[in-house]
């Protein structure tokens, strides 16, 4: 579809609301999806560090209880 000026390209025939809104919709929903996906992503590598963590303080234990 081509437009005559600017205002024509953002008048979208008539349908400019509807036009504009799903665009900002989806990409609202990109923004959404995305920060949840860092979210979790940050979420799950704090889990597995606190395990890695905790599994080394009970090797360090048993060690310890080993030389006792």
């Amino acid at each position: 579809m081509a437009f005559d000026s600017i205002s024509d390209f953002f008048a979208m025939g008539g349908y400019a609301f509807y036009v504009w809104l799903s665009y900002g919709l989806f990409f609202f929903s990109l923004l959404c999806i995305t920060l949840h996906c860092i979210y979790k992503k940050r979420n799950i590598f704090k889990k597995v560090r606190l395990r890695l963590e905790r599994e080394k303080r009970i090797k360090q234990a048993s060690k310890l209880e080993e030389t006792l």
